[in-house]
C-alpha cells in the first residue's frame, strides 16, 4: 500500500497511554532510539529509560514522570521514521495534550532538549495545581458534546468538558465533588459508561490556572523555531502556522479544551487519509475511526509496527 505524503499525518498521543515497556524494543534494534533515551537521562538528571522500560518505583503513572516519558519515546520513534523512511514526510501533524509538544519539537519548534524540558516543567507545575487546587477527571461515554456541556452547568460544583476526543466519547474535568455529581447526572441521563479516571489532576480546566500561567513564562523563555508543517492546535482545531499561532496556543492550552473531534475533522475535510500514531499505544488510532470511519490508521511505537510500515510501503 502506497503512502501519498500529502494525504497524510503524524499525530502524538498524551497522557493516559503510557506502559511499562515503552521504547525498550525500539532501543534494542535501532541506535538511535537508544541515543535518544540516553540524552534524555542525562538532560533529566534520572534514568528516565528505567522508568520507561522497566518501573521498579511505580513512578510511571506520576504526571511529573509520565509526561517525558511520552515525550521521548514519541521523539525516539519519530528518529527512527526519520532514518528508515526517508521518503516519508507528512502534511499535517497534531498531538493530544502533551502530545502537542511532541508534535512541535518532533517538526522543528523546539529542540529535543527544550523540548523535554518544557515537558518536565509542565508535567512539574501540573502536579503541582493538583496539590494546591485537588480535582479529577471522568469520562463520558454515549452521550453528545451539547448534552455533557449541559450536565457540566447543571452540576452544583465546578466540573467542565476537557476533552472532545471523538463522538460519543467526552472527558469532563473540576473538582472531585463535582466529579462524582456528574458521574451520577451522566448515568441518569443514559450514558452508556460514565466513570471517574485514575488521575490526581483537573488538566484542561480552570483549576490548572496556576500551572499555565507559570507555564506560559517557561514557554516564553524558550527559543523556538517556525514550523517545517502545520501543526494543529488543540484549541483552535486549527493550523499553529506561525511563531505566534504557538505562543497564543501554549498561552491557553491547559485550561482549554481538547477538540479532537475536530482537529481529526478538520484534517479529514483537507484530504488527509492515513494517520501515523507516533509513540505509544492505539488509543488515537481508535479515536479517529470513530471520528473518520475511512481513514487508515498506523500505530507506530516498536519495531513491529516499523516491520509492518516497511510491507505497506
Amino acid at each position: 500500500m502506497k503512502i501519498n505524503n500529502s494525504q497524510t499525518a503524524f499525530v502524538f498521543p498524551g497522557q493516559g497511554s503510557q506502559k511499562v515497556g515503552m521504547g525498550k524494543t525500539l532501543s534494542e534494534k535501532y541506535s538511535i532510539a537508544k541515543e535518544t533515551y540516553l540524552q534524555a537521562d542525562e538532560i533529566l538528571g534520572y534514568s528516565l529509560s528505567d522508568i520507561s522500560w522497566n518501573d521498579p518505583d511505580g513512578k510511571l503513572n506520576d504526571t511529573y514522570y509520565t509526561q517525558p516519558a511520552l515525550f521521548v519515546h514519541s521523539l525516539a520513534v519519530m528518529r527512527v521514521l526519520q532514518q528508515e523512511f526517508t521518503d516519508l514526510s507528512p502534511e499535517y501533524a497534531a498531538g493530544h495534550s502533551l502530545g502537542q509538544l511532541s508534535a512541535l519539537t518532533a517538526f522543528n519548534v523546539f529542540s529535543f532538549e527544550d523540548g523535554l524540558k518544557l515537558v518536565q516543567r509542565r508535567g512539574e507545575l501540573m502536579k503541582e495545581a493538583g496539590i494546591k487546587s485537588p480535582g479529577g477527571m471522568a469520562a463520558i461515554l454515549g452521550l453528545s458534546v451539547e448534552e455533557v456541556e449541559t450536565l457540566c452547568k447543571e452540576t452544583s460544583s465546578y466540573v467542565e468538558l476537557a476533552n472532545d476526543n471523538c463522538p460519543g466519547q467526552v472527558v469532563v474535568s473540576g473538582t472531585n465533588a463535582g466529579i462524582e455529581e456528574i458521574v451520577e447526572s451522566a448515568k441518569n441521563q443514559g450514558a452508556k459508561r460514565a466513570m471517574k479516571l485514575a488521575v490526581s489532576i483537573a488538566a484542561h480546566s480552570k483549576l490548572m490556572e496556576d500551572a499555565q500561567t507559570e507555564f506560559s513564562k517557561v514557554v516564553a523563555a524558550s527559543p523556538m523555531s517556525a514550523p517545517k508543517i502545520p501543526v494543529i492546535g488543540n484549541v483552535t482545531a486549527k493550523p499553529l502556522s506561525s511563531m505566534e499561532d504557538i505562543k497564543n496556543e501554549l498561552r491557553d492550552q491547559l485550561t482549554s479544551r481538547v477538540r479532537w473531534t475536530e482537529t481529526i475533522s478538520y484534517l479529514s475535510s483537507n484530504q488527509i487519509e492515513t494517520y501515523f500514531e507516533i509513540g505509544t499505544g492505539k488509543v488515537l488510532s481508535g479515536l479517529q475511526k470513530r471520528i473518520d470511519r475511512e481513514a487508515r490508521t498506523y500505530p507506530v511505537g516498536n519495531p513491529e509496527d516499523l516491520d509492518v510500515l516497511s510491507s505497506s510501503n
